[in-house]
C-alpha cells in the first residue's frame, strides 16, 4: 500500500493507493485533506493520520511506501519523520535526483515547486501533451508541458479565496459571500457584484491565460484542471478537458512507480 502526502499552504492531501486487483491504478482507495498547521510537530501529525487510516478499515502496518511532494519547507522533515516512525518507511521526497519523466526548461529548476512537477508527471502520462495543467489553490498556478515531456514554466496568480480575502480586508464596507455564480454579470446588489467579480471575472482571467498558453504551445493543448474550486471554475468556462481532483495523488503515485528500484 503506498501512502501519498501533498503537503501545501493551506491543505495537506493524503491518499492511500491499494494494491487490490481491479482497482484503479490512479485514483486512491481513500483520502483525506487537512489544514496545513505550521505549529504541529511530526507527532501530532503522525497520530493524526494514523487514526485516519482505520476509519477507511486500513492498517498503518499495511504501508509499505510513501511518496511526498512539500510546498512547505518548513514541514518536509516533519513528514519525513512521520513516516520513518509512524510507517517504518523512507519517503520518497519529490525534488532533484528523483524520476519524474519531465524535463525541466525552467531558467532555474530548483525554482519550480515540486507539486508543479508532479502535476506535470500526471498530466502527460494519463493524458498526453501538450498539457495545460490548472491547480487551484493558495495560488492558481498554470503550467505548461510539451507532447516530449518538457516542462516549460508556467504562471501564478492569487487563488480565489485569497483575491477575496484580500478584498474583504482592505475594503471595510464588503462582506464575505459564497463563491457561487451570480444570476448575471451586472450585479443589483454588492453579493451579486462580489460574486460577478470574484466568480465570473476570475473564471475570464483563467479562461484568457489558458488561450494564450495553448497559442504559446502550438495548440491542441490537454487543458486539465485540479483544486478545490476547480469545478466551479469549470462550469463557467467549459475549457477543461478533464478535471481530475487527484491529479497531484496520481502523480505522486507515478512517480514512485519510477522510482521503485529495478523498473
Amino acid at each position: 500500500m503506498l501512502l501519498a502526502l501533498d503537503i501545501g499552504n493551506t491543505n495537506i492531501k493524503i491518499g492511500v493507493y491499494s494494491d487490490e486487483p481491479g482497482d484503479d491504478p490512479y485514483t486512491p482507495a481513500a483520502s483525506w485533506r487537512i489544514n496545513t498547521e505550521r505549529g504541529r510537530t511530526a507527532d501530532e501529525y503522525g497520530l493524526m493520520m494514523s487514526n485516519m487510516l482505520p476509519t477507511r478499515g486500513l492498517d498503518a502496518r499495511d504501508v509499505a511506501a510513501v511518496a511526498m511532494c512539500s510546498g512547505v519547507p518548513s514541514l518536509t522533515a516533519a513528514f519525513v519523520e512521520v513516516s520513518e516512525s509512524y510507517f517504518k518507511q523512507s519517503p520518497l521526497v519529490v525534488g532533484a535526483g528523483v524520476k519524474t519523466g519531465i524535463k525541466i526548461l525552467y531558467d532555474n529548476p530548483r525554482d519550480v515547486g515540486a507539486d508543479r512537477i508532479v502535476d506535470a508527471a500526471a498530466a502527460l502520462t494519463l493524458y498526453g501533451g501538450p498539457a495545460i495543467v490548472v491547480d487551484f489553490g493558495t495560488g492558481t498556478v498554470f503550467d505548461a508541458t510539451t507532447k516530449d515531456g518538457e516542462y516549460l514554466g508556467g504562471a501564478i496568480a492569487p487563488g480565489i479565496h485569497v483575491a477575496a480575502g484580500a478584498l474583504y480586508q482592505a475594503a471595510s464596507q464588503l462582506r464575505h459571500v459564497e463563491l457561487e455564480r451570480p444570476s448575471s454579470a451586472i450585479g443589483r446588489n454588492t453579493i451579486h457584484a462580489l460574486q460577478s467579480g470574484l466568480v465570473l471575472g476570475y473564471a475570464e482571467m483563467v479562461k484568457g491565460m489558458v488561450a494564450r498558453f495553448d497559442r504559446e504551445l502550438g495548440g491542441g493543448s490537454k487543458v486539465i484542471a485540479t483544486g478545490g474550486p476547480a469545478h466551479l471554475i469549470a462550469e463557467e468556462t467549459g475549457i477543461f478537458d478533464v478535471v481530475n481532483d487527484n491529479l497531484t495523488m496520481a502523480g505522486l503515485k507515478i512517480i514512485h512507480e519510477m522510482n521503485v528500484p529495478g523498473r
